[in-house]
């Protein structure tokens, strides 16, 4: 099997260091360059974060640092989930330099130098550097082959009780992705939900490799606390549900939608309207990941993640 290839966007993120260690240990996937946008905790912390994540791996993936701010609103993290430093507390070695530019221009080349509906653009974070491109050059969306967004929610959000954080925290570059024309996969809170990491799910990871790795995933599964949605009996592993949907969607099962998201400055602002049923007549422009095979998915994590050094 030849391998997708692939530009991962994000905020590491607890769960964003996890997804990035699915990613790059996935012969699926090439991982092609890593931009960064502010967004669980600031970009000076994304960004080193992201550096230390790849850093750690010994791969030579470039490392983008994007935009720190969304396109038209205030910055606000999420370090109350994510701790200070955006890691849960724990210190890596510091991954290799950013690679210089910004990420915009980045994935604007990369997609510039792939053949037509041949990249897959992974997004884990806010969307405004992927909004951004598409802003700029919208041509670009035909050499997309996909791209997988860890956002929104067909139900309840988890940072206003109407949206999904990555969502609220930039509607209008995510508006932008959902109406690009390329293929749109939404990996939402009602599947990633179900992605809840347990404590037999950290044994499981610690017995498997000693690894710097999967050690650091380890302590990181660790340090966050367990979330009230699900009764305080795990956390969701949200954004590495977006990977393990590009290197093993038959975990998942999925239905074509119409969806758009609130750009208002009301109180539903962030939230995604996701149409399954055709109450409306438009065309579907996004698929929606509805159920996880959850055994499957943490399997395939610690399987991967035991994998690397």
């Amino acid at each position: 099997m030849t391998p997708r290839p692939v530009i991962i966007d994000c905020d590491p993120g607890t769960d964003d260091a996890i997804a990035l260690w699915l990613a790059l240990a996935s012969p699926e996937i090439d991982v092609r360059v890593v931009t960064v946008v502010g967004g669980n905790v600031g970009l000076a912390a994304t960004l080193a974060n992201a550096r230390a994540v790849v850093g750690l791996t010994g791969k030579t993936v470039p490392v983008v640092g994007g935009s720190g701010r969304a396109l038209l609103a205030p910055f606000e993290d999420a370090a109350y989930v994510h701790g200070d430093n955006g890691l849960g507390g724990l210190i890596l070695p510091e991954g290799p330099p950013a690679a210089p530019g910004l990420a915009a221009d980045a994935i604007r080349g990369a997609l510039r130098a792939a053949p037509p509906r041949s990249m897959t653009l992974i997004g884990l974070g806010p969307a405004t550097n992927l909004g951004l491109v598409f802003a700029i050059e919208p041509a670009l969306a035909d050499n997309v082959a996909e791209i997988v967004l860890m956002t929104g929610a067909l139900g309840e959000g988890n940072v206003t009780p109407s949206a999904e954080f990555n969502a609220w925290n930039d509607p209008e570059a995510l508006d932008i992705l959902l109406t690009c024309g390329a293929p749109v996969t939404l990996a939402t809170l009602d599947v990633t939900n179900q992605a809840l990491c347990r404590p037999k799910h950290i044994a499981a990871l610690r017995a498997a490799s000693r690894g710097a790795c999967a050690s650091a995933a380890a302590t990181i599964w660790d340090s966050v606390a367990p979330s009230r949605r699900s009764g305080e009996e795990g956390h969701e592993q949200h954004d590495a549900c977006a990977v393990a949907w590009v290197v093993a969607p038959h975990l998942f099962t999925h239905a074509e939608v119409a969806a758009r998201v609130d750009c208002s400055q009301g109180i539903g602002r962030g939230r995604t309207v996701i149409d399954r049923w055709g109450r409306k007549p438009r065309v579907p422009n996004a698929r929606f990941l509805d159920r996880l095979d959850a055994d499957g998915f943490f399997a395939l994590v610690i399987e991967r993640l035991a994998r690397l050094p």
